[in-house]
């Protein structure tokens, strides 16, 4: 149905612009010496670099779902997707995922907001290019977490026209 696939286009447009801050973040802490891919890697970023530790929360936390994040919106329409079209066990399981989900990403906030750097963060320079596109990201994770409705008509009258 339209709402099915308007929740779909929705959900890869929030998923989008919540992935992009996100490893935006990861690319401007790369020190070019290692990854910066294991947890304990953030630990103390809010000590050294507290916008890009608020940051990377507000994208972690839509990547959990929580509300008023793009992230809440779209689970909660894909779920509601799943319900509408009377798949309660794939709705289950999708939201039991995205419960164990958040305890992965809740981890990296604590590590950052709570643990000591184990090593000195090098404190990277930020263009403003990039400042720019990880605060629009930002702005776009809030907007469509509070005021989704414009985007999701789009997003149906859109798909309705392909399919």
């Amino acid at each position: 149905n339209d709402f099915a696939k308007g929740a779909v286009l929705f959900y890869l447009l929030a998923y989008a612009v919540t992935n992009l801050g996100a490893f935006g973040v990861l690319a401007l802490l790369d020190d070019g010496d290692r990854a910066n891919d294991r947890v304990r890697d953030f630990a103390g970023l809010w000590n050294e670099r507290p916008r890009l530790a608020a940051l990377m929360t507000i994208f972690l936390l839509s990547l959990g779902g929580f509300p008023p994040t793009a992230g809440f919106i779209a689970k909660w329409y894909i779920f509601t997707a799943a319900v509408k079209a009377g798949y309660y066990w794939l709705a289950i399981i999708g939201v039991l995922t995205s419960v164990i989900s958040v305890f992965f990403y809740l981890r990296i906030v604590v590590m950052m907001y709570m643990s000591p750097a184990a090593a000195p963060v090098r404190v990277p320079y930020v263009p403003r290019l990039a400042a720019a596109a990880l605060v629009a990201s930002a702005i776009l994770v809030f907007y469509l977490g509070i005021l989704p409705t414009r985007v999701l008509d789009w997003a149906a009258a859109s798909i309705s026209t392909i399919f």
